[in-house]
């Protein structure tokens, strides 16, 4: 869990390169079968009645329940939903969990009130990983659509970010993300005549990495593609659409290099 790992983005069977999947959950959930294997699988990350009673009576005793009591239960039940976790993890209320199964976190992670983590699109344990001593502050959501998503160590990822891994996720060690940024995601197809767009598929660049010691301001939009480099800035309300280099400060929309860290 020390070690941040180098993303392979991943490509489905019979699907060209860059061009991921679109993530069809209403259809998913309606779809033909039991809706409790549907469950299990949306939820859980997979069926068997041992996981999924485990799943359901930590959420419902500890999930939302306020104070000291709240606080001790999720220490003490919450681990055993993950993949793995590290020593003197601590959990929040109110925290929405798809797939933890699939979850690492190492030691010392803090994960506050009201966040939102999803491994689904990852297929399986190891490939979403949380790195020892990070900050996943306040309403955060964390989503992998597709691939992979690794946080390095000593992170603060700030309040109400987004961050959606179409095609992988890799933050290294020391990063700070201010509140209200934006991560990844693709774009949709737009030809006309072929249907609503909403129903074309996606289009991504590929996966989004940072550096070490980067620092993104508050409301920044990083682009699917995007390779910040290490010791990097990115001014606030920044749209970020190509590759920061190491050391730069960026800012605007699109970002352009105003200056050097010195």
């Amino acid at each position: 869990m020390n070690q941040t790992k180098a993303l392979s983005p991943d490509e489905t069977a019979g699907q060209p390169q860059g061009d991921p999947p679109k993530d069809r959950v209403v259809a998913a959930l309606s779809a033909e079968g039991s809706a409790l294997a549907k469950y299990q699988a949306f939820f859980v990350g997979q069926t068997g009645l041992g996981r999924f009673l485990r799943y359901e009576l930590t959420q419902m005793l500890a999930g939302g329940l306020r104070g000291a009591p709240g606080y001790a239960l999720r220490k003490t039940l919450y681990p055993g939903l993950f993949h793995e976790t590290g020593g003197g993890v601590q959990f929040g209320r109110n925290i929405s969990l798809r797939c933890p199964m699939f979850m690492s976190l190492g030691s010392n992670v803090l994960i506050d009130d009201n966040c939102a983590l999803d491994a689904r699109g990852t297929g399986g344990p190891g490939r979403f990983s949380i790195g020892d001593g990070t900050l996943i502050a306040r309403d955060v959501i964390v989503v992998v659509k597709q691939g992979s998503l690794s946080i390095g160590r000593n992170c603060s990822i700030g309040s109400q970010t987004t961050i959606s891994a179409v095609s992988g996720m890799e933050i290294g060690n020391d990063a700070i993300i201010a509140g209200q940024c934006y991560f990844g995601g693709g774009r949709y197809r737009t030809a006309l005549g072929a249907g609503p767009m909403v129903s074309q598929g996606l289009l991504t660049k590929g996966p989004v990495i940072l550096g070490d010691d980067v620092w993104i301001g508050a409301g920044a939009r990083i682009l699917d593609g995007v390779r910040i480099g290490s010791g990097a800035i990115v001014g606030a309300g920044a749209v970020v659409t190509r590759d920061v280099p190491e050391n730069s400060i960026v800012a605007g929309c699109p970002a352009k290099v105003i200056g050097m860290r010195e």
